[in-house]
């Protein structure tokens, strides 16, 4: 009888033995669930905002649909450069935009100034006065489209067009003359940016002409 009270009692401690092992196994499975629960959605949380940066980084930008120049008795002294948003671009900030130049080995960072909108309508783009405001560190941004009035204050979207005036005598103390390739790019503070290439014509025939 003892014996089998004995065996009996070393039953009951090996069951608590294995309840306990169980338990602990339970709550160690439930706190690497709630980890890996945890990791997951931040995880997921991060991949979606990442995916959403890359996306408006790629869809974003500018193109550049044109650049006109404008003569004076020694050369080029002005250009205007027509830009609008990327198909897909989310709007763009026109006051943190730079505009990268290259010429004759010289190279310039162009700044935001002011908008004007002496611009919008205008017949002549060259006439206007606020291209004093654009000197040799900044640019002047002018309205050609502008239905929702967003580039009043400095911001361009889906349907805009707008015009940056550059005064590249100043920017490069000269007048530029014929048969010289400039460079250069518009660039926002994200996604793609508007290139810039042209070579000046091999005769300054008109006042105005188009150059890229």
């Amino acid at each position: 009888m003892k014996v089998y009270e004995f065996i009996k009692g070393k039953r009951g401690a090996i069951g608590i033995g294995t309840l306990i092992i169980f338990i602990a196994m339970v709550l160690v499975a439930a706190v690497a669930a709630a980890v890996l629960i945890n990791t997951s959605g931040f995880l997921q949380q991060k991949a979606m905002a990442t995916g959403k940066e890359s996306t408006e980084q790629v869809a974003s930008g500018l193109m550049c649909t044109g650049v006109t120049g404008h003569k004076n008795s020694n050369g080029l002294d002005r250009i205007a450069i027509y830009i609008t948003p990327n198909a897909g671009s989310a709007p763009i900030d026109l006051k943190q935009v730079k505009i990268f130049l290259t010429y004759d080995g010289k190279s310039a960072v162009l700044n935001f100034s002011k908008v004007t909108s002496e611009t919008e309508g205008s017949g002549d783009i060259f006439n206007v006065n606020d291209w004093n405001s654009a000197d040799n560190s900044s640019f002047v941004v002018g309205i050609i489209q502008d239905a929702d009035k967003s580039l009043e204050s400095g911001v361009i979207n889906k349907g805009d067009i707008a015009v940056l005036l550059v005064n590249v005598s100043a920017v490069f103390g000269g007048e530029i003359p014929t048969r010289e390739e400039v460079t250069g790019k518009v660039v926002p503070e994200f996604g793609a940016p508007a290139v810039i290439e042209f070579t000046t014509p091999a005769a300054y025939t008109d006042e105005v002409f188009e150059l890229q």
